[in-house]
């Protein structure tokens, strides 16, 4: 295989090498950057759903009372989260692209632990709303710079897996906080057990920060985990496999232009909104809703260990789906939704299912969180261009916010506790994703067959498109793995420039 030697990583390699790889480096390589990132990306979204959904926890077990919340004011507490959320999304894009971002998440890391342990000396409905509102802020780098870490480790085949495991640490942390609620939930002190939770929580987040200082690399070529030979071919795999270098890159007015006018941007806003509406009421209504079947608050933390780990079991499964079949990411995006569809039926039609139904549909709901980690897959393996996958990801995540925060307003106190109109907006609005999802499907497969006619050749959407000149190293369906793609490559300059999937020939999308 040809490449580039690296010259301090700020310009585009110049000077051409030969050398081969062999199919135990790449499987060395990927096992090693397995073993560093994933559990560190996992662990770390593990404390950010905790962190962000205790408060359900924390609503029966008398935050409520304490507080002195009364009508739509606990559906704020949970809103204005969202808030924070919506105004620093953009913004912490182009900082997580310009910045080392492993320094920049455990500085974010830090300040996030510290407003969650704040969070148990609120008082009053104004304390509530400000560490809520700033736990926004903290939360709102997170996820996108998973993303970016993502794309800028692994290749188109890779990322929709990876990406469903570090998701699935939502579920998991889902589970372990109603663990935790529970245990903490027996405390008779004159602390109380709502603030106890924020108090240990908080503390936990802020001591991981110096874990992810330590042990989370800012790059490919800074990684001392890897040798100088397994830096060069995770790099290369990239070039060859994946969306492009993501490290010494500029703002692109061209590409943010480009984002903006791409239709696949627009699909995804929508199918983000849909699907967070839902989730932003049911994540912080949980343990209401569960009481309203007739259990009790200890029982109700206990109830959400199962659904938690049907999630996880869900949103892993369907990621290695994604990753394994490359036309089937939109068909699993409606897979997961339409059994929201019919879950929230049941619980809306309450009066006339037994409590055992109306169980049954809650836990059907459980497939619904597997939504989003597709729909960032689809961001993270269609889009190339470090401008343009930037600002698809903060337009996503203004549409998620968006979502989340009208999602806890359809939960109106005066329907309490069969909140109907929430239950039939949850239903609505996951049927309006199955035909968006659909819609998303076939607008793909137009593309790439346009782009097939035009360039006159199949290309690939298991490859970063042409290389070296234009020459495609994988065809859908070839079955190569990824040291036969960049043995059969000769990386020139350009192909370590900057460019969108638009300006890159062979690029195929996703669907």
């Amino acid at each position: 295989m040809t490449s580039q030697i690296e010259s301090g990583g700020a310009q585009a390699p110049e000077v051409v090498v030969e050398h081969q790889v062999d199919t135990s480096i790449a499987k060395r390589v990927l096992r090693k950057i397995d073993f560093r990132l994933i559990p560190l990306l996992f662990v770390t979204y593990m404390f950010n759903f905790m962190d962000k959904t205790i408060l359900s926890s924390a609503s029966v077990f008398g935050l409520r009372e304490d507080t002195g919340l009364v009508g739509q004011q606990y559906s704020w507490v949970s809103s204005v989260f969202y808030f924070g959320y919506l105004g620093w999304a953009y913004p912490t894009t182009l900082l997580i692209a310009r910045l080392p971002p492993a320094k920049y998440m455990t500085a974010n890391t830090l300040f996030w632990g510290a407003v969650v342990a704040l969070t148990a000396a609120c008082t009053n409905y104004g304390g509530l709303l400000t560490v809520r509102f700033l736990l926004g802020v903290a939360e709102a780098t997170i996820t996108p710079c998973f993303m970016f870490l993502t794309s800028t480790w692994y290749t188109r085949d890779e990322i929709p897996f990876r990406t469903g495991i570090w998701f699935a640490g939502n579920s998991v942390g889902g589970m372990i906080a109603s663990l935790f609620a529970f245990g903490i939930g027996h405390v008779t002190d004159s602390v109380g057990p709502w603030r106890w939770m924020f108090i240990i929580l908080g503390i936990a987040t802020f001591l991981w920060a110096f874990v992810l200082l330590f042990l989370l690399p800012d790059s490919i070529s800074s990684a001392k985990f890897l040798t100088e030979e397994e830096r060069r071919f995770a790099g290369d795999r990239i070039i060859v496999a994946g969306t492009g270098r993501t490290e010494d890159t500029q703002w692109r007015w061209d590409q943010f232009l480009e984002c903006l006018m791409d239709p696949k941007t627009w699909f995804v806003f929508g199918l983000e909104i849909l699907t967070q509406i839902p989730n932003g009421g049911t994540q912080n209504f949980a343990n209401l809703v569960i009481k309203s079947f007739g259990f009790t608050s200890l029982q109700s933390t206990l109830i959400n260990i199962p659904y938690s780990l049907l999630s996880a079991a869900v949103i892993s499964g369907t990621g290695y789906l994604a990753g394994r079949y490359r036309q089937m990411n939109c068909l699993l995006i409606v897979a997961v939704v339409i059994p929201c569809v019919v879950g929230s039926a049941l619980i809306y039609s309450r009066d006339h299912v037994s409590l055992g139904v109306q169980l049954f549909g809650y836990f059907l709901l459980c497939t619904g969180p597997g939504a989003m980690p597709l729909a960032m897959s689809l961001v993270q393996s269609n889009t190339r261009g470090v401008t343009k996958k930037m600002t698809v990801t903060a337009l996503l995540f203004l549409a998620y916010c968006t979502g989340n925060v009208a999602g806890p307003q359809f939960f109106l106190t005066t329907e309490a506790p069969t909140y109907n109109t929430a239950f039939r907006t949850i239903m609505i609005c996951y049927a309006l994703a199955v035909g968006l999802a659909l819609g998303l499907r076939f607008y793909l497969q137009w593309m790439n067959a346009r782009r097939a006619r035009e360039e006159g050749f199949v290309g690939s959407a298991g490859a970063s498109g042409a290389v070296g000149g234009g020459k495609m190293v994988d065809v859908d369906g070839a079955g190569r793995d990824v040291a036969q793609m960049v043995n059969a490559a000769t990386l020139v300059s350009e192909d370590y420039e900057d460019v969108t999937d638009w300006q890159t020939a062979g690029f195929r999308y996703r669907y």
